[in-house]
């Protein structure tokens, strides 16, 4: 499974990078997704922080 964020549609909110450190992180005033595979371990809280977005801006593709 890959994260991608869709930094137009981003508003800044921090919440994926609060829920999902490992993966997302902020680059200036939006998220960024880590590079590659999401590891295994951290699928449940990578989705999580997806549904969770406000803005659903970030994409998950298996």
């Amino acid at each position: 499974m890959q994260a991608k964020v869709d930094t137009d549609v981003c508003t800044g909110c921090e919440l994926c990078a609060q829920t999902c450190p490992e993966i997302f992180s902020m680059s200036g005033d939006v998220a960024v997704a880590k590079d590659g595979d999401v590891p295994g371990e951290f699928e449940d809280t990578c989705r999580q922080a997806a549904e969770e977005c406000p803005v659903e801006a970030i994409i998950i593709t298996d």
